[in-house]
């Protein structure tokens, strides 16, 4: 169970179309941070490797997965670019929109509702997870959901 939440925590890599590279990160590719989300088991404390940095809006959306089930509430974090149509402007909560982003199954051309929004800095990392997994490539952590190693 512990290996197959890290394939779904890895991701190939790809960003999307029009995503801007962050000018000034506080984490600068290829440095190191702790990460302090727990988004997933074995996530928090764990240590990180910045692969990407990019300037966006991240939002955390309830979505209702293609594959069926329950909805997906409250996940953190899906970017501006990985939705469809999104439009120039950061959404509202409430606002509801298509998926194009595949972090879980299920997820990519999945109806998602927007909860909160935030204009930040978000990482791409590599890490090993406190369980001993490693994740490659996963999408995405806010700047504030790192910490610099003391």
């Amino acid at each position: 169970m512990e290996s197959q939440l890290a394939d779904t925590m890895s991701s190939s890599g790809e960003v999307p179309e029009g995503l801007a590279t962050a000018e000034n990160p506080k984490y600068e590719i290829g440095s190191q941070a702790i990460i302090e989300a727990d988004h997933m088991p074995g996530m928090k404390g764990a240590l990180a490797t910045i692969k990407g940095a990019y300037d966006t809006t991240a939002y955390s959306v309830t979505y209702y997965p293609t594959t069926g089930g329950e909805p997906v509430k409250d996940h953190k974090w899906v970017i501006h670019e990985e939705l469809e149509n999104p439009g120039e402007e950061p959404l509202e909560p409430g606002t509801e929109v298509t998926l194009n982003a595949d972090h879980m199954e299920g997820m990519n051309g999945a109806t998602a509702i927007i909860e909160s929004a935030v204009d930040t800095t978000v990482y791409m990392l590599d890490f090993t997870t406190t369980y001993g997994e490693k994740v490659e490539n996963h999408k995405w952590i806010t700047e504030s959901e790192l910490k610099s190693i003391e």
